[in-house]
């Protein structure tokens, strides 16, 4: 990290997120750009979403930190519940593969999601057969073949 920081994920700033009808917030905490060995965010989901799709990280490590709501994360194992209060971590690799959902009807869900930050780094995202790379000088989705 480059400096101090305190952020609050009511006031902190956010970049909206809109796929296939699905959406979801990040609100950077510690930034790509401004780390060396990890990245933080908030992650806003709102009812009947998910945030990012169904991945894998060959190197890096997550965990994320449950704020407030009940999320369900699509694990290789099965589906786990998660729910304010709760951390839950995903290894690299094919075993840590995951995305989490908004449980709920009605609450948004808001979780931390720590990172380690290893460049150049390759996701999978094995119900779309594609996979992102990136680094610092590249960043892009490529599909498998």
């Amino acid at each position: 990290m480059k400096e101090l920081a305190v952020k609050n994920y009511r006031t902190a700033e956010g970049q909206k997120i809109s796929q296939d009808g699905n959406e979801f917030t990040v609100k950077p905490i510690v930034a790509q750009a401004d780390v060396n060995q990890c990245r933080v965010n908030f992650v806003e989901v709102e009812p009947g979403s998910f945030a990012y799709g169904y991945h894998y990280h060959e190197t890096d490590e997550e965990v994320f930190y449950i704020i407030s709501g009940t999320g369900i994360v699509r694990t290789i194992n099965g589906d786990v519940t998660v729910k304010a209060g709760d951390a839950i971590t995903f290894p690299a690799g094919p075993e840590g593969a995951h995305v989490i959902r908004n449980g709920s009807d009605t609450e948004k869900l808001v979780y931390i999601d720590f990172d380690t930050n290893n460049l150049p780094e390759i996701v999978h995202f094995p119900d779309t057969n594609q996979v992102m790379a990136y680094g610092k000088f590249s960043n892009g989705i490529y599909d498998k073949k």
